[in-house]
């Protein structure tokens, strides 16, 4: 089985550890992913606040290149993929694909020109905020958040749907959220988050969101995150499946997927180890005798409809 999984943050982690990516004590390894099967990996170049004010296009360089000389290390391995066909590519050799995503649109530095160079180093997908207020839009933590999309963010969307890279409002305030969903003439993605009707955390989405992605013909991936997940933060497969059920019912099989936010997250659902385990939840869907339709577009396929649209 392909599996793919919209987000994790290993690539900022094994700068932080000095790790490396084929084999290490973190939540996402070459070596793990291989064992799982056919795997698309898209990894996120995050921005984290402390650079807000120290060139964040510099820090996203700084963790794209880390993840170019990595691949480059293990390029017997794993496979970075600017279109699906590079995709298909790495699939067939037995590597990972590796996609490139950045997390926070404050790398942008409020230039459209900085777009445009990302987009020539490979970088297919933007998740337009983290938690905070940059050139483009609110983020949801933010306690005044009805500033909404700016003009600076529709001239981005506008570029991103052009040159065919994926929309990614993972954690963007409801407001700007609807804002977008108003200008965005492709498909967009909420790389991980959740159904707010089953843990109401405002990183979640309100039914009313997921229905939106579905109009829009858009997919969810569904976060790990024990605190996204129920009100305890400590979780387990059965926390995942209730959010999985919830989205699926409002949407059916094709807007749904794994978005699993490792090494971003400082714990994961109790069975739940790393890349490793993500069968787990595939296995508890077949007991549940979910159609291996479903399975399979869960697994993978709705996320690689989505990467069909890259150029």
């Amino acid at each position: 089985m392909i599996i793919t999984d919209a987000h994790c943050d290993t690539i900022t982690k094994i700068m932080e550890s000095g790790e490396n990516l084929e084999k290490n004590k973190c939540h996402v390894d070459i070596e793990r992913m291989q064992r799982v099967g056919g795997f698309v990996q898209f990894f996120a170049a995050f921005i984290s606040p402390e650079y807000y004010r120290k060139s964040p296009m510099e820090r996203a360089v700084g963790i794209i290149n880390k993840l170019y000389s990595q691949v480059e290390m293990y390029k017997d391995k794993i496979m970075l993929c600017y279109n699906y066909n590079d995709i298909e590519s790495a699939l067939f050799l037995r590597k990972v694909a590796a996609i490139i995503s950045i997390e926070g649109g404050e790398a942008l530095e409020g230039d459209i020109s900085n777009l445009r160079m990302f987009y020539r180093m490979g970088v297919r997908s933007i998740c337009l905020t983290w938690n905070h207020r940059n050139e483009i839009a609110d983020g949801v933590g933010e306690s005044n958040a009805d500033r909404g999309l700016t003009a600076f963010g529709r001239e981005v969307i506008k570029e991103m749907n052009s040159l065919g890279m994926l929309v990614d409002l993972a954690h963007i305030s409801e407001k700007s959220f609807w804002d977008v969903m108003e200008y965005t003439d492709k498909p967009v993605i909420v790389s991980h988050s959740n159904a707010k009707k089953i843990c109401p955390h405002k990183r979640n989405l309100t039914d009313e969101q997921i229905m939106a992605i579905k109009n829009n013909g858009g997919v969810i991936g569904i976060n790990l995150y024990p605190w996204f997940l129920n009100k305890t933060g400590i979780a387990s497969i059965k926390d995942v499946i209730m959010h999985i059920e919830h989205i699926a019912s409002l949407t059916g099989e094709e807007h749904i997927g794994i978005g699993a936010d490792f090494d971003g997250i400082e714990s994961t659902p109790e069975d739940i180890g790393g890349v490793e385990d993500i069968h787990k939840i595939i296995d508890e869907l077949q007991k549940l005798n979910y159609p291996q339709t479903f399975i399979d577009k869960f697994a993978s396929g709705n996320f690689l409809r989505m990467l069909k649209l890259i150029k």
